[in-house]
């Protein structure tokens, strides 16, 4: 596998007010880029890209649990890849019988945080790694019954979040989740 990212140290001129200052080192590494030193004392990051497309697809790799249900049609319960876990929206159905397991928004939501805890720790994760969710409500008159759920899955820093009520929902649930999370 090829890839862009070499074990290499140069040296990279930063400009202040159209004069050369001082010359940042740029170190690059397997795994990332870092940029220190000159405009700023702060030090920069970058994920590297593998350089050839068999190598990315090699690096998706599908997560599956039989302790979440099963994705409604042609996608993965989540998704990994390099240090992200992408989970598909998740419902309140018991992964068993594939049934919801009520009609009320609260208990959806508690088998939804239950499912996607699994989901998360079949993909190496775990909700403290969450760092993003997406919240679809069939109702948004339900967010605060959704919020004292949600609250009990989280920790602080709780994870930056979108909540939206849409048209409809896959087999008239009342909510769905999905997240990324860091690995």
């Amino acid at each position: 596998m090829t890839s862009f990212c070499t074990a290499t140290s140069f040296q990279i001129p930063a400009i202040n007010g159209g004069v050369l200052r001082n010359r940042p080192s740029l170190s690059t590494g397997r795994e990332c880029v870092s940029v220190t030193g000159g405009i700023s004392k702060r030090s920069l990051s970058f994920t590297c890209l593998s350089g050839s497309s068999d190598a990315r697809r090699r690096a998706k790799e599908a997560v599956e649990t039989k302790k979440a249900p099963p994705a409604l049609g042609p996608y993965s319960q989540a998704i990994k890849v390099n240090n992200l876990l992408f989970v598909s929206g998740v419902s309140g159905r018991i992964p068993e019988t594939g049934k919801f397991i009520s009609d009320k928004v609260d208990e959806q939501t508690e088998q939804i945080l239950k499912n996607m805890g699994e989901i998360l720790k079949a993909g190496g994760a775990s909700y403290a790694s969450v760092v993003k969710t997406t919240v679809l409500l069939a109702d948004l008159k339900d967010a605060t019954t959704v919020n004292g759920v949600y609250a009990k899955y989280f920790p602080a820093p709780f994870p930056a979040r979108v909540s939206l009520q849409v048209a409809a929902l896959p087999l008239n649930s009342k909510i769905e989740i999905d997240c990324i999370a860091v690995l």
